[in-house]
C-alpha cells in the first residue's frame, strides 16, 4: 500500500479536477459549503450532490451521483459513516478515480472494496486542509 501523504498528493495533484461534494448544499454554516470554496480556489470544479440539488458556488446540483450527467474524478464524501460505504460503492460504479471521505467519516470495509476496484482512497482527512500544503511543496 502507498503511503498515505502519497495517496493525497495522487488524488489532489494526478486524479482529476472534476470533485463531486456529496452532502455539499447552499447552507454556508456546513464544512462542506467552506471546503468546496478552497477546491475551487485550487482550480477544481465542484460538483454539488445533496438530495435538494442545490446550485452552490455556482455549480449545478445533482441528486446523487448517479444524475450527474458527466465524468466525474474524485467523490469528496460529506456524510455520517454509516451512509459512506453506499456513497463510495456508488462512486465506483460511477467510474470515479478516487474517493476522498472527509474528517471524521471512517469505514474500513467500504476502504477495501474502493481500493480493491482499482481507486485511490484516503479516510478521515480534509482536502482544504492538504491542498495548501502541497502548494507549499
Amino acid at each position: 500500500m502507498t503511503d498515505e501523504t502519497e495517496t493525497i498528493a495522487k488524488i489532489l495533484t494526478e486524479s482529476g479536477d472534476t470533485w463531486a461534494v456529496v452532502g455539499l448544499s447552499g447552507n454556508r454554516a456546513r464544512a462542506a459549503y467552506g471546503v468546496a470554496a478552497v477546491l475551487q480556489r485550487f482550480g477544481k470544479r465542484v460538483v454539488p450532490v445533496h438530495p435538494k440539488a442545490e446550485t452552490v458556488h455556482g455549480e449545478q446540483g445533482y441528486a446523487s451521483l448517479a444524475d450527474i450527467p458527466f465524468p466525474v474524478d474524485v467523490v469528496d464524501v460529506f456524510v455520517n459513516s454509516d451512509l459512506a460505504g453506499a456513497v463510495a460503492d456508488e462512486a465506483v460504479a460511477k467510474g470515479a478515480r478516487a474517493v476522498w471521505f472527509q474528517l471524521g467519516v471512517v469505514d474500513e470495509a467500504a476502504y477495501g472494496r474502493t481500493t480493491a476496484a482499482g481507486l485511490d482512497m484516503v479516510m478521515d482527512r480534509c482536502p482544504a486542509i492538504e491542498i495548501p500544503r502541497l502548494s507549499r511543496g
